[in-house]
């Protein structure tokens, strides 16, 4: 059985490594001489391929991934000969409004990118105008959410605005300046981005705090590790988004895949806190911290009220990482005392068997559009894993008879997982 839930874990997860990332469009305006001025980069082949990115974060969640590789594959003259027909009909869907009066966008250039590897985005530069009203104050813009996320920037005033639109309205932007948000505002916009870079985007982050917690069934190892990772990634988060810091993320990404391998194994080899763990795990924070750094550097915190944003983003972090542990140590609590003798073997297996019923028939009831807009995968990618790790739990609590049932039957199968999909990842990042 325990064969069985693995193998079905990698499956799902190594489908997920695959996954055709969607990233945020970036739009930098300016108005002059009662001209509204955009240059924008946005992956465009989804939008092109007819995909609704409301919530997905990756194209091969769709029916139309080939579509978009065949798009991301043609050369750039090619490209652009598409989009000089479906453009006019994909900003028509962009709301533009100057003190309340609609304005049309119109396409001034396009700059299409030569081909690089299909699975990744290609990042199309569209330069944008718009005519005025004359004497307009202010700006309001309304992005599709079909048309995923948008980062809007407002270049070459003081104060300028920043924002983050998942689909909706950015409110009226004063042309003059003087929009930006305050401390306050600032920090509670930054928290969400934070939280969803770890849940649900932030896979291989999950993977490595679950490394951490799968060592022991202690506190006191988890808190040890838990702060020695916030304290690093806190410090290269900060630096890399400052600019001082700033490594290829094809370094990054493959030691952070390394990391993930490492904290498994070492679960799998001991389940005491040796001296040296902390430290390797700092170290390890710092090259997470430079990942958690480069998202930032993508939406762009505003410069007026950099530490607001700084901390909100990094507090939205932290919330995302304890989620992922609260999650884990709810589940896998009762094992746990069951291991121990103060649960009877029978309530843990009952417990455990519905848990596992529960979350298979959920993730395909809940499973569809609907929650792939909320949660940006389908649902049987977030709760089959789960009820893997009940099998595990009510194999535990079965094979009681066993000394350290738990760490045998539990924490070993799962961090050998982990170490799997990080093995993968890092092949994949290096040679793939």
């Amino acid at each position: 059985m325990i064969r069985i839930v693995f193998a079905t874990l990698f499956s799902l997860l190594a489908l997920g490594a695959k996954a055709h990332e969607v990233q945020s469009a970036i739009a930098d305006f300016v108005t002059e001489e009662g001209l509204l001025k955009v240059e924008m980069q946005i992956g465009i082949e989804p939008l092109l391929a007819g995909i609704d990115l409301d919530g997905v974060t990756n194209t091969n969640e769709t029916d139309k991934a080939d579509q978009v590789d065949a798009l991301r594959a043609l050369d750039p003259e090619a490209l652009t000969d598409r989009l000089d027909s479906a453009l006019p009909d994909l900003l028509a869907k962009i709301g533009v409004t100057a003190d309340g009066q609609p304005v049309a966008l119109t396409v001034a250039d396009t700059q299409v990118p030569p081909v690089g590897n299909v699975d990744l985005p290609r990042e199309t530069t569209l330069h944008l105008t718009a005519d005025l009203p004359q004497d307009a104050q202010t700006l309001e813009i309304t992005w599709p959410r079909a048309y995923g996320s948008l980062i809007l920037r407002q270049m070459g005033v003081e104060d300028g605005y920043t924002g983050y639109l998942d689909g909706g309205s950015s409110g009226p932007i004063a042309i003059s300046g003087g929009s930006a948000l305050n401390g306050l505002q600032t920090f509670l916009t930054y928290i969400p981005v934070g939280f969803e870079h770890i849940l649900p985007m932030g896979l291989d982050h999950i993977l490595f705090v679950l490394g951490l917690f799968f060592l022991s069934t202690h506190w006191r190892p988890l808190l040890w590790q838990i702060s020695a990772f916030t304290l690093a990634h806190t410090v290269t988060l900060a630096l890399g988004a400052l600019g001082y810091v700033n490594i290829p993320g094809s370094i990054v990404e493959p030691i952070i895949a390394a990391s993930i391998v490492y904290v498994a194994i070492e679960n799998i080899v001991s389940d005491k806190l040796h001296q040296w763990r902390p430290l390797v795990i700092f170290v390890f924070g710092l090259l997470h911290g430079l990942g958690f750094a480069s998202v930032l550097q993508e939406f762009g915190l505003p410069q007026d009220q950099f530490i607001a944003g700084l901390i909100g983003f990094n507090v939205g972090v932290e919330f995302g990482q304890l989620t992922v542990i609260a999650i884990a140590f709810l589940l896998v609590v009762l094992a746990q005392r069951v291991d121990k003798g103060l649960v009877d073997m029978r309530t843990g297996q009952v417990v455990y068997g519905v848990l596992a019923l529960c979350f298979v028939a959920l993730g395909w009831l809940m499973d569809g559009p609907g929650f792939v807009e909320t949660m940006g995968a389908g649902a049987t990618v977030f709760l089959w894993p789960l009820a893997g790790l009940s099998l595990l739990c009510l194999a535990s609590a079965t094979l009681i008879d066993h000394r350290h049932a738990y760490r045998r039957v539990v924490a070993t199968p799962a961090s050998l997982f982990i170490a799997s999909i990080g093995a993968y990842w890092f092949v994949e990042r290096v040679f793939l």
